[in-house]
């Protein structure tokens, strides 16, 4: 019988922290930081881990070694998997929301996502399953594949006017939506967009 090694490490992801926020820097020119995990785990696959539970606030700005950094990102797989997470307030510095940035947070009831928003990454809320509605501001343009993935809470949703595409898979198996609004502004509608959304009449 063959036996197979694999390597496992540990790596930090952030840069630093803040009142149980993690942070990467990414100018340091024009000092800004993206909020993002606390480790990745390699081994025969990639995986994330952070500890956020509870309601997070996340602020405009941050300090560290003296030097203050506009947070304006929310980095990919920032709070994959946190379970306990319940809600997240995300300052008006933000404009863009990574892939699987939340996904897999099935204790989110809340999400607060601001004007300065512009585009919701693949994945970032599939399997949400505790969220029940969620506002997506008109400054959004783009909303990636699979971002609503599996949100069986979700009852409504508006898309806002400057959206041109919904991607793949977007809304796929939102089992508790009734209510969908799309502007005259969506030229095209991805695969499966909507499959399995058996509450839409």
């Amino acid at each position: 019988m063959a036996l197979s090694a694999f390597f496992v490490q540990s790596l930090h992801a952030y840069d630093f922290a803040d009142s149980g926020i993690y942070y990467s820097i990414t100018s340091s020119t024009d000092k800004t930081v993206s909020v993002t995990y606390k480790s990745s785990f390699f081994h025969s696959y990639y995986s994330y881990y952070s500890d956020y539970s509870g309601t997070i606030v996340i602020p405009n700005e941050v300090t560290y070694n003296s030097i203050t950094y506009n947070v304006t990102s929310i980095n990919k797989y920032a709070f994959n998997g946190c379970t306990g997470l319940t809600s997240v307030t995300i300052p008006s510095s933000v404009t863009s929301i990574g892939s699987s940035a939340f996904n897999g947070c099935t204790g989110l009831t809340s999400v607060t996502i601001p004007s300065s928003v512009t585009s919701i990454g693949s994945y970032a809320f599939d399997g949400c399953t505790g969220l029940t509605s969620i506002t997506i501001p008109s400054s959004v343009t783009s909303i990636g594949g699979y971002a609503f993935y599996g949100c069986t809470g979700l009852t409504s949703i508006t898309i806002p006017s400057n959206v041109t595409s919904i991607g793949d898979y977007t809304f796929n198996g939102c089992t508790g939506l009734t209510s969908v609004t799309i502007p005259s502004s969506v030229t095209s509608i991805g695969s499966s967009a909507f499959n399995g959304c058996t509450g839409l009449t």
